[in-house]
């Protein structure tokens, strides 16, 4: 499928946080409101991504109004009971009001800030229906840039029950994005050890 050329910044990208899902290795906590450095994890992401992208959602199954008092729509899954990040995508794209969507955890606190326009400039190269980001060690798949023509793609994938991310992308023109040179920045907070492992690299890290 041939797509337009991407300007990252304008009103082609809108940015995604995803903090919809369970927590299970924090305990059942919801991650995007665990503090770090004295501000809930949201807050991070939110300072890192607003900047990149034109528009803002936030993927969340709980805790909305409190996600909503960032001043942004919240949008919660269609599939009930916490269906994995698949179903947050289908979400965001169904409300997306621009042509392509870039997706980002809500407990990776420094995200690149350039982190956007790589994305779509890969995307641009290749032509591709999905551009994701790869640390240089590992794929980060929901750092990710997809276009809005992709959810009845998905909608399908998850109606037959489908929840693997891999999967549905092996179903698509994928770009992997080279970070490798920033590698940390994608460095997020899965279980309660990451925190103090996390505040110890931050002051190593600088973003770009």
């Amino acid at each position: 499928m041939m797509n337009k050329p991407l300007h990252a910044g304008t009103a082609d990208i809108t940015g995604a946080i995803l903090a919809g899902g369970q927590g299970r290795r924090m305990g059942g906590v919801d991650k995007g409101l665990i503090l770090f450095e004295g501000r809930p994890l949201i807050e991070h992401v939110l300072a890192l991504l607003e900047p990149q992208v034109s528009n803002i959602l936030i993927s969340a199954n709980r805790n909305q109004e409190r996600y909503a008092r960032y001043g942004f729509p919240v949008v919660s899954d269609d599939h009930s009971g916490f269906a994995g990040p698949l179903a947050g995508f289908a979400a965001l794209l169904k409300q997306c009001p621009s042509d392509w969507l870039v997706v980002v955890p809500c407990d990776a606190p420094r995200l690149p800030a350039d982190l956007v326009s790589r994305l779509a400039q890969a995307r641009n190269d290749a032509n591709a229906d999905i551009a994701v980001a790869h640390d240089g060690a590992r794929l980060q798949p929901v750092h990710v840039l997809l276009g809005r023509h992709l959810l009845p793609s998905l909608e399908a994938y998850l109606d037959a029950g489908e929840r693997k991310i891999a999967l549905w992308y092996r179903q698509h023109q994928v770009v992997e994005v080279d970070f490798s040179d920033c590698a940390e920045a994608f460095a997020n907070l899965n279980a309660p050890e990451d925190h103090q492992q996390l505040s110890s690299r931050a002051s190593a890290y600088k973003l770009p």
